[in-house]
């Protein structure tokens, strides 16, 4: 353990002295409260709040991303080239403990500057809501979607109905001679299930959609004016889409939200209210409206419906990303978790880093190193891609490269934290624990592994008589 460590000041030490460190520390310290102040997002307080953040937190996982591999790379290799590991490998020092060392340099540093540029950012965001002399409904706003932790229940659809409906369709257009020749069975299925869900989202004139939700458990904020929580909210969050565009972009419909099992049974008298809310707003944006928490029944089950007003709206319309939020968390405990996630990018790239430089050259090593974190950055674009291929293929890739694909780093979508805090969305720590779990005790490990048992087995010098 003592080599370990002295191996590991003197990597930490190394990577200080470097130029590259010394740029990345003075880009974040002047980028950083410059960005704050000239980064104005839609004109609105959330809006200044959600581009900062998201473009803070991503320069800030860049640039120690490319440090991280920088030095990782660099320091057994130039402890290699300048020949000042044949030092160190005479004394009573075992191979791994040099590469855990090296590792173990970097992981400090990482946690040094991450703390230091996450907290300068923690504090430009909330000097941010006065400094900015918003009035109370932008505060009001930004309290509720921004500086708050919620978790997202989303629509699912019945994957196996929509499989039958879509095989069902096949059959009658294939029996019709209505598939065209040049199409494959899977495509067609492919298009056909897509329709199937297309479908699924869809409420003609006149017509109503209603989702069911169960499990609604939420957090009453902490508020000294509310203690009984009864001016907490809950939210509805959706996109519209139009079959037809209509001619100002916006669509019309009402709302209804609570406990509908009630109508269904036909009481005269509702024990829990039903909230019923007219909206108006155009179509491909994201748009919220609260109601209060009363609507959610004893048991967790809640309603949501929507009625397409066929006096207003001539068109189908397609309602993607139906969800109901609700408080779980506060914002500081949720930002801190969002920067474990960026450590994690970090701790992996240091491992593979070291590794790679166990029996690769330094230019070789960085090229490899920086190819898998851009594919890191697209991981599920490529995974997606590579799913849709043909039969044959498809189980060719099943079995050979879709393995090693694994192998590689998720730092996209649902991984990508600017995504949670942002939407004010809570990052469950079951998720962070899998997040954890996979990428660094498993990926990082196998990678390390690997680089342990190459070094232990590398000529570093020759005797020579």
């Amino acid at each position: 353990m003592h080599s370990i460590w002295a191996i590991a000041k003197n990597t930490l030490s190394q990577a200080i002295r470097m130029k590259v460190a010394l740029a990345v520390i003075v880009l974040l310290v002047v980028l950083l409260p410059l960005m704050s102040v000239i980064m104005e997002g839609d004109g609105t307080l959330l809006g200044k709040l959600q581009t900062f953040v998201s473009y803070g937190l991503g320069l800030v996982g860049l640039l120690l991303s490319v440090l991280t591999i920088v030095i990782a790379t660099y320091t057994l290799s130039s402890d290699l080239k300048r020949r000042h590991l044949h030092l160190v490998v005479t004394k009573p020092v075992r191979r791994y403990q040099i590469v855990v060392g090296k590792l173990a340099g970097i992981l400090i540093l990482n946690i040094f500057l991450l703390a230091i540029f996450g907290g300068v950012i923690y504090g430009l965001t909330r000097l941010i809501p006065p400094l900015a002399q918003a009035d109370d409904a932008e505060v009001q706003r930004a309290e509720r979607e921004f500086f708050t932790a919620r978790t997202g229940m989303q629509v699912t659809y019945d994957e196996a109905q929509v499989r039958q409906a879509a095989e069902e369709r096949f059959r009658m257009l294939r029996d019709s001679d209505q598939i065209p020749r040049e199409m494959s069975q899977p495509q067609a299925m492919r298009e056909l299930m897509a329709q199937e869900r297309m479908l699924a989202k869809s409420c003609p004139p006149g017509r109503a959609r209603r989702w069911d939700f169960e499990g609604v458990r939420f957090k009453v904020p902490d508020d000294p004016d509310d203690p009984d929580g009864t001016e907490a909210t809950i939210f509805i969050r959706y996109k519209f889409e139009a079959a037809t565009p209509p001619p100002d972009d916006t669509i019309y419909g009402t709302w209804r939200v609570g406990d509908l099992r009630q109508m269904d049974a036909g009481m005269e008298r509702a024990r829990t209210p039903i909230y019923e809310v007219q909206r108006g707003e155009v179509t491909r944006s994201y748009h919220e409206f609260s109601v209060p928490v009363e609507a959610v029944a004893d048991d967790g089950f809640l309603s949501v419906a929507f009625f397409n007003n066929p006096a207003l709206n001539r068109t189908t319309v397609i309602l993607e990303d139906v969800e109901v939020l609700f408080d779980s968390g506060t914002f500081s405990t949720n930002y801190l978790r969002s920067l474990l996630l960026i450590y994690v990018r970090l701790a992996f790239l240091a491992a593979l880093g070291v590794s790679v430089t166990t029996w690769l050259s330094f230019p070789v090593a960085i090229l490899v190193c920086v190819v898998i974190f851009l594919a890191g950055t697209a991981n599920t674009f490529i995974l997606d891609s590579l799913d849709g291929v043909g039969l044959t293929m498809g189980i060719i890739y099943q079995f050979t490269l879709r393995p090693i694909l694994w192998m590689l780093p998720q730092f996209d979508g649902i991984y990508n934290p600017s995504y949670y805090i942002i939407n004010g969305r809570l990052i469950e720590w079951s998720f962070l624990a899998a997040t954890v779990s996979v990428t660094l005790f498993v990926k990082a490990v196998a990678v390390l592994l690997l680089g342990v048992w190459v070094f232990s087995r590398r000529e570093i010098a020759k005797t020579v008589v």
